[in-house]
């Protein structure tokens, strides 16, 4: 793991040996037990479908998942505005599902998700201004990478996706790495918008390429949903601004994602 540590270049790892005495037990038992629900069908995916709405709805979308299910699985219309970013969202989740986790196809999966809210010519582009995160009441929560850094950062991040993808890990690691990826990506903020949605994704997507297809059946959209506030109150513990970022204090988010597995598995 020494070797590990000196190869990755922006995902800290110092915090994994409290996280392993601190992260569930039975990590593995619990996702063997992970399966598809009975009304997936080989052109329909309850799942997708749960990640796609409850992704959605922790970035403001109005969208219920029974009112998405029937849309989906049935065929019944609704306004157009309704559904239409949660079926981008959905076909990211199925285009990742059916490829490798890549530079490239990270930039395709944005272009898929953001269709509908993000100018055509800067789908899977890394933005080229400031970026800052802000309250409903018009408070700064976070200030992001500057334009300056973002293309740095992210070929740091894409190289340790890379490495972490060849190299053996337990179950209990994968779930580390897994949720920092996620964490990194959201303190760098990539895009123009689609920055939630897209880490939330590929958090998925590297679980998927280490553990198998199970993955996809995960309902951590579904939890950071229901616990939004936790959700963004762990993410800020880290500070307000891109170059102040203290990771040592990432543990109470990191071990939401394998909480989440056996809450719902147990």
């Amino acid at each position: 793991m020494a070797a590990l540590m000196d190869k990755l270049q922006i995902i800290p790892t110092g915090l994994l040996r409290v996280y392993l005495e601190q992260v569930p037990k039975g990590l593995q038992v619990a996702f063997d037990k992970l399966q598809d629900a009975d009304i997936s069908t080989n052109t329909f995916s309850f799942y997708t479908s749960v990640a796609s709405v409850f992704s959605s709805k922790i970035e403001g979308e109005d969208i219920e998942l029974d009112s998405y299910i029937k849309h989906k699985a049935m065929g019944i219309e609704f306004n157009l505005d309704y559904t239409k970013k949660i079926d981008d969202l959905y076909n990211a989740y199925i285009f990742a599902e059916q490829n490798v986790l890549t530079r490239q196809n990270i930039s395709q999966a944005h272009t898929l998700l953001a269709v509908n809210f993000v100018e055509k010519t800067k789908l899977g582009k890394f933005r080229t201004h400031n970026m800052y995160v802000a309250t409903n009441d018009g408070r700064i929560e976070y200030v992001a990478a500057s334009p300056y850094e973002v293309e740095l950062e992210m070929t740091k991040l894409y190289n340790d996706i890379s490495i972490l993808l060849k190299t053996d890990l337990s179950i209990e690691e994968v779930f580390f790495y897994a949720s920092f990826i996620h964490l990194v990506f959201v303190k760098i903020h990539p895009w123009n918008d689609g920055n939630g949605r897209s880490a939330r994704l590929i958090e998925k997507w590297f679980l998927a390429q280490k553990l198998g297809e199970k993955a996809w059946f995960l309902q951590s959209e579904n939890m950071y949903y229901h616990e939004h506030q936790t959700y963004y109150r762990n993410i800020r513990l880290l500070d307000l601004e891109y170059p102040k970022l203290d990771y040592k204090q990432a543990l109470p988010f990191l071990l939401m994602l394998p909480s989440c597995l056996n809450s719902i598995t147990s």
